[in-house]
């Protein structure tokens, strides 16, 4: 047990380093390039970044929920004030590009954050046993 604090010292957990975008092995701000992508290394200890693989599970949640939340919360404006179309525009738009573009910045940090803390690989098949 204490041997675990010594390897994790400095190391956020899963969910500061979602939130705040930080390198899973030293805590530096250095996760993202830019708004969604990944940096290719860490700028201070030199973690492969690039070596991860969070996929696109990500962005299919996020589609899902993002996309049934913003039909209910249209749809209930609508028959509450029955506002003209420009409105919708006003009101969804920002919404849609803010919560995507934030869920996709938390939600694949937070899964390389688990990658990294389970030293997740990727399979090869040399792992499966015969049998």
């Amino acid at each position: 047990m204490a041997d675990e604090t010594v390897t994790s010292k400095g190391q956020p957990g899963i969910g500061r380093a979602a939130l705040f975008g930080l390198c899973p092995q030293c805590g530096a701000k250095t996760l993202f390039n830019g708004l969604t992508s990944f940096a290719p290394r860490c700028r201070v200890c030199g973690l492969d970044i690039a070596g991860f693989n969070v996929g696109d599970g990500p962005a299919a949640f996020l589609t899902t929920v993002i996309g049934a939340l913003v039909v209910i919360l249209a749809v209930v404006v609508e028959f509450r004030f029955e506002p003209p179309w420009w409105v919708h525009l006003l009101l969804w738009l920002p919404l849609i590009v803010g919560a995507t573009i934030w869920g996709l910045r938390v939600s694949k940090a937070a899964l390389l954050a688990a990658e990294f803390q389970r030293k997740a690989r990727e399979a090869t098949g040399k792992d499966i046993r015969d049998e």
